[in-house]
């Protein structure tokens, strides 16, 4: 494409992302100088369009960013009450008591949130400090300044054609420029990659690992109901096929937050992650508290996983990675917003400093400092074993062993030191011939739903006039080599159904890509074996559209 010549507008700071890492950001940038100018782009239609509700939040990031969030009305409200887990087999289960956990795995003083809502009510507390948020704003590009410095991205661009050509209704996007550039993109932002690749920010670290998290939001029946219950389990029905488990949270009216999570190191390619997560709903335990009950909500998102030893460097000229796009959330506890909340907080303190002082386009190392030092760097310390423990020896080893390493970790040692991931979620996937077929039982549409099905409820959209935003390296690949070799795991991993190979009597199979169906979860970008899948922003406003709920 030729040339673009673009408008720019110049800011002391971009935010790329309004989750709680860009929200937090921004918010405490306008605590610590009303005149600072601060912009925050986000590519959902809304702020919290592309927030998968529903978390167990400890609101330690909140304390720090705005004590007085209760008498702002932070629609925080459900304490945690009751907090269970579970041992599933396939039709019983056997609770495990609280008393042998460490500490750290206590819900006491957390909330059950909407981190949707709570995200659109940071962005009401940004704005009323001076905020400028342009939801439906994709960030294409990253804009490189004189000294190979990022000074800002293009965002806005809209109307380029399937073709690649640009359309009738084509509008160029803008240049915004800051002395800083915040990526608070989430997990596997594409910026971000680029950024991690070009300044070789990961070298010396371990490979980022991640789940895949499906969620669906049900109203219940009100005699079932508690709200302020939180019930974790683990085995059935993944079992030895992956690592991973379940959340039920009890929200406010009637609603129940029903989440599975799937780690993307499994092996066999064979494993159906959406269809797990649909078998799990069939548990006994699980039914009964559904049946009756109606699904009104369904997406899904990739989680990072690496946890402490797989952050890469944070900081490059001129630009930060917040909260997931650097990888802090904590695996046993299943939680990540505070410490997203707490770095947003911490890169806005650097950038502060060093605007105060006259710098710009520099790295903020104190920012790093800060994460890897602070409370966000106790925070993950202290569980960086588990995650391998569990990828190498399953699940009862990382109980055992990971729950006794946590438990002197607590008192500052670990007799393990820290264990390393070894391969990528792509390298750990092994040919299909190595692995038995998985038979999934056929969802009943009543308790389990097909992929299409429950994507509608993801309220999900794309403009099919426009490029596919996945992308291949070699279109070859898919038909050449991963339907051969793994069976084709990209039907499977995906849980929008996105992908699929056509098989017709005489003809050669078809890749297809049916990009209108992407949630953004970003997982075929991690999980496929070649690495050949690229995914990369769509135009602003497309995408999951979840509901204030």
């Amino acid at each position: 494409m030729a040339e673009v010549e673009r408008e720019t507008m110049e800011y002391d700071v971009v935010i790329v992302g309004a989750g709680p890492a860009g929200l937090s950001a921004a918010i405490r940038l306008k605590q610590l100088d009303a005149d600072c100018n601060v912009v925050v782009l986000e590519k959902g239609s809304e702020v919290g369009a592309h927030i998968l509700s529903g978390a167990v939040l400890d609101p330690v990031g909140l304390d720090a960013l705005m004590p007085d969030w209760r008498d702002k009305g932070a629609p925080v409200k459900v304490k945690v009450k009751e907090d269970n887990f579970y041992m599933l087999g396939e039709a019983g289960k056997i609770r495990v008591p609280n008393f042998p956990m460490p500490p750290l795995m206590s819900n006491h003083g957390n909330y059950i949130v909407s981190m949707a809502n709570v995200c659109r009510w940071m962005a009401e507390q940004a704005e009323e400090l001076g905020v400028e948020i342009f939801p439906g704003m994709a960030c294409s590009e990253l804009v490189y300044g004189e000294n190979g410095e990022i000074k800002g991205v293009v965002a806005g661009e809209f109307g380029i054609s399937p073709d690649g050509t640009k359309g009738d209704s084509y509008e160029p996007g803008m240049e915004l420029h800051g002395k800083y550039v915040f990526l608070s993109e989430g997990v596997r932002g594409s910026l971000s990659k680029q950024v991690i690749a070009k300044y070789e920010l990961d070298v010396g670290k371990e490979p980022q690992k991640y789940g895949l998290g499906m969620k669906e939001i049900w109203e219940i029946d009100p005699a079932k109901h508690k709200e302020g219950t939180v019930t974790h389990t683990m085995g059935w029905p993944l079992n030895s096929n992956a690592g991973g488990g379940s959340f039920i949270y009890h929200i406010e009216n009637n609603q129940v937050y029903v989440g599975f999570v799937v780690h993307l190191g499994y092996k066999n390619p064979h494993v159906f992650p959406y269809m797990e997560f649909q078998r799990f709903k069939h548990h006994p335990m699980v039914a009964e508290l559904l049946k009756g009950g109606k699904r009104v909500a369904y997406g899904a998102r990739a989680i990072t996983e690496g946890g402490f030893q797989s952050m890469p460097k944070m900081v490059a000229p001129g630009v930060a990675l917040l909260g997931c796009s650097v990888g802090m959330v904590n695996v046993p506890r299943i939680k990540g917003n505070h410490n997203a909340m707490l770095s947003g907080k911490a890169a806005a303190e650097a950038a502060h400093e060093a605007i105060k002082s006259g710098r710009s386009g520099d790295e903020l190392t104190s920012y790093e400092a800060e994460v890897r030092d602070g409370k966000i760097g106790k925070d993950l310390e202290k569980v960086r074993n588990v995650k391998p423990l569990w990828s190498k020896y399953g699940l009862m080893t990382s109980l055992v062993v990971g729950g006794f390493d946590m438990w002197t970790n607590t008192f500052g040692f670990s007799l393990m030191g820290t264990l390393k991931h070894g391969k990528t979620d792509a390298e750990a996937t092994e040919k299909a011939n190595k692995h038995k077929k998985i038979d999934y039982p056929k969802p009943d549409g009543k308790l389990s739903f097909d992929r299409l099905t429950n994507v509608a409820f993801s309220f999900t959209n794309h403009d099919e006039n426009q490029p596919a935003h996945l992308k291949l390296k070699d279109p070859s690949v898919p038909v050449r080599v991963n339907l051969p070799e793994y069976a084709g795991p990209s039907a499977r991993y995906c849980p929008a159904g996105v992908y699929e190979f056509v098989e017709e009597a005489g003809k050669d199979p078809r890749f297809v890509i049916n990009f209108q169906n992407c949630v953004h979860c970003k997982t075929c970008d991690i999980k496929d074996p070649t690495q050949n899948i690229v995914w990369t922003t769509p135009q602003g406003g497309d995408g999951p559209n979840y509901p204030n709920m």
